[in-house]
């Protein structure tokens, strides 16, 4: 027979006569056979069952699933279904097949019974032309062959390649912008009026960065971190979060145009996906009752209490990453190394984001145990409410893991550290951080930079060679044995099957959750680009650059270094939507809250309205955000310090007066804030509230104006449904 005709081939080891687990095997291949499957038996080190299902299964299943007005022209059962339908059905059988001791493949599976089952990839023109044309590093920026992917491995996978497609077609002109933003920030805003008055202030001494060993320290030290800061932090970057936010309606509404029109191409634009499930229980056991909708409140509440114990965990998590950049800020200080004491903030920033790094690997791990558990709690109907309910619940793990950190650098660093004489203390000793005197911006653009260029580098490095020395590993174990035979011997005609199983079984396998990995680490890039873009505009190309080598090397995994998926039929890529929605919306308040609290857009907008030159004697002669820098320090006397904190000995020598600066809107007496500051924060809130309506605003007439199915696909329904009518009549 040829070898195109085994769907399946199921792998055990060679296990002892009359032992508990052949006698398993053997009532389970006993079952299959009842059903009429066709079974071949090969040994090599393993042993190996290629399973072929009969054909009425086939008819069954057309019959049951056909259009009313089908059956007419093709009542010929010769019009064979699919290979990607043909495979999915014998899966369903296999996995649902139950032995007279009541267990499925996957108990068997369990008990070491059977180590692996799996349909064949086929070495015909398929994976050539995949090969081609799709799997390999040189076609970087050819067009995907969607229509073949599906006929291969189903329409998830090639709906998940369409929409990967999509994205990375629409993050390019995104990248392009973003770059010209950043490029604009390096040659018209380094020169701003800010930086230089900060590289000039050579008399403005600052209070000590720490307890002990910090030297009070004059402004214009700082003058490189200023110039890159208003690299940053300009208006530039406002206009690039507005459209940032429009970009992201934009693009998903021209995705749902986009899945229209593939989806009707492939006739699925009204499939539904339980009456599918029911046709194959059925195929696969007449008796068969269906399961039924329930839902228990009581069960939701654990659900949802459990969810947020494991939020705070991640929470907690975070916390213990800015306690551990307090505690390395205290020690760099104190370092013999005459660089990492200067560059004390740098390091101990850096070394934090790698830390951060690292326990979003680790906690990746935990999150997937975690939410498996949880939504085997809720006991869903189906397998694909199982896959929505991981969906949601995994996002928000991974959500919090991967930016509860960056919140806290955003928001709440540097504001809820107090003022000198009076700081706000870990267990009463160590200081918390405060940001740099230029801004909390760099330190959040750092942190981004560091984590979204170790994500793409070091993970998808992970993410390809694993697979491919796993793969060699295989090849290099099992080859040895031909040599060896002695020539004397007769061989036995070589099994053309022998080969195609051997070389499929060696290849990594794949499970339920391989398209769903690749998915979830696109939905936070996604939110990577999207959500704190104001604050690192190369987001964007960094993402374009990952996602083109993303395609090829999804791609390359999937022909050459994995077993063959089992095909699934989809007509949308599911609750990722939503998820993208709601990132969505998070991206136009997360870049509001950017603007208005972490970046000093807002108070040199209010200084140069009201307090700047130009309003208070009119003249147009200067740059109106002169002096924005001395008004934005305020006085401190030095004898008001904590008594335990130790004063660096030698003042500096045109220290006469006992006054230093440090950056807050506070009186000089008695340190409560001034008018300025509450002018400032009215402002913050202000734009916040207006930032977020307008985009709102804006996102929703993007919706609008842009309709979710094209004309197209609604005047072919039209007719389908028209044409059938007028045949009834």
């Amino acid at each position: 027979q040829d070898d195109q005709e085994w769907d399946f081939v199921l792998v055990s080891d060679i296990h002892q006569m009359g032992s508990e687990k052949e006698i398993k095997r053997k009532k389970f291949l006993d079952e299959l056979s009842k059903k009429g499957f066709t079974i071949k038996k090969i040994e090599d080190g393993k042993l190996f069952h290629g399973v072929r299902a009969p054909k009425w299964i086939f008819r069954k299943y057309r019959w049951l699933l056909r259009n009313p007005d089908s059956r007419l022209q093709s009542s010929d059962a010769n019009h064979d279904v699919p290979v990607t339908t043909r495979i999915r059905i014998v899966n369903f059988i296999l996995q649902n097949t139950v032995t007279p001791d009541l267990e499925k493949l996957r108990d068997l599976m369990k008990k070491n019974v059977f180590e692996a089952a799996f349909p064949l990839h086929k070495k015909e023109e398929k994976s050539l032309f995949l090969k081609e044309k799709w799997a390999r590093w040189r076609d970087i920026f050819c067009q995907q062959p969607i229509e073949n992917i599906r006929g291969y491995f189903g329409e998830k996978v090639a709906l998940y390649f369409a929409w990967l497609g999509w994205y990375t077609y629409l993050l390019g002109i995104a990248a392009v912008v973003g770059l010209l933003i950043f490029v604009a920030g390096i040659t018209v805003f380094s020169s701003s009026q800010v930086s230089k008055e900060i590289c000039e202030a050579n008399t403005t001494i600052m209070c000590p960065l720490c307890d002990e060993k910090c030297p009070f320290w004059l402004l214009s030290d700082t003058c490189t971190y200023a110039k890159v800061t208003h690299m940053i932090d300009n208006e530039g970057t406002v206009l690039f979060a507005m459209f940032m936010a429009i970009w992201a309606t934009v693009f998903l509404e021209l995705w749902k145009r986009q899945r229209a029109t593939v989806v009707t191409s492939w006739d699925l634009y009204m499939w539904d996906e339980d009456e599918e499930e029911l046709a194959m229980e059925l195929i696969n056991n007449p008796l068969h009752e269906p399961k039924q909708y329930q839902h228990s409140y009581f069960r939701s509440t654990v659900v949802l209490l459990l969810v947020l114990l494991m939020i705070a965990v991640l929470i907690g998590i975070a916390h213990a990453l800015v306690i551990y950049r307090v505690m390395a800020m205290a020690l760099f200080t104190q370092s013999s190394f005459e660089f990492i004491r200067e560059q004390a903030n740098t390091v101990a920033v850096v070394t934090g984001a790698v830390l951060h790094y690292l326990t979003i690997v680790i906690m990746t791990k935990v999150n997937r145990r975690v939410a498996l558990y949880l939504c085997d709690l809720e006991k869903p109907r189906t397998f694909s409410q199982r896959e929505n309910n991981f969906t949601m619940k995994i996002f928000t793990f991974q959500f919090f893991t991967n930016f509860s950190s960056l919140i806290y650098i955003a928001f709440f660093l540097g504001r809820v550290n107090g003022r000198p004489g009076n700081y706000v203390r870990i267990a009463g000793k160590w200081r918390l951080e405060e940001c740099h005197p230029s801004g909390c911006i760099t330190d959040l653009f750092i942190q981004m930079a560091i984590i979204m260029i170790l994500k793409q580098t070091i993970s998808n490095l992970m993410e390809y060679l694993v697979p491919w020395l796993t793969y060699k590993l295989h090849k290099r174990q099992k080859h040895p044995k031909k040599r060896n035979m002695m020539l004397g011997e007769e061989e036995e005609a070589e099994d053309p099957c022998k080969e195609l199983w051997m070389s499929n079984y060696q290849l990594n396998e794949v499970n339920i959750f391989s398209l769903f990995d690749e998915f979830l680490e696109m939905v936070i890039q996604y939110s990577f680009t999207t959500i704190f873009v104001a604050a690192f505009p190369l987001a964007p190309l960094l993402a374009f650059f990952n996602n083109l080598f993303e395609i090829r090397l999804d791609a390359i995994k999937m022909i050459q270094l994995r077993r063959r998926m089992v095909p699934r039929k989809a007509n949308d890529i599911g609750i990722w939507l939503q998820v993208l929605e709601a990132i969505g919306i998070l991206a136009v308040i997360g870049n509001g809250l950017v603007i208005a609290i972490t970046s000093d857009f807002i108070p040199m907008q209010v200084y140069k309205y009201t307090y700047s030159p130009c309003m208070t004697d009119n003249s147009t002669t200067v740059d109106c955000s002169t002096g924005y820098i001395n008004h934005s320090l305020s006085v401190f006397h030095i004898q008001d310090f904590e008594p335990h904190m130790k004063l660096p000995e030698k003042l500096p020598d045109f220290a006469g007066h006992e006054i230093r600066e440090y950056r807050d809107y506070r009186n000089a007496d008695d340190y409560s804030y001034t008018v300025q500051f509450w002018h400032v924060f009215a402002a913050r809130l202000a734009f916040l509230i207006l930032f977020e309506h307008v985009a709102l605003c804006i996102k929703l007439i993007a919706a609008w104006y842009v309709p979710d199915v094209p004309q197209s696909v609604n005047n072919f329904i039209l007719d389908e449904k028209y044409s059938k009518l007028q045949k009834e009549l």
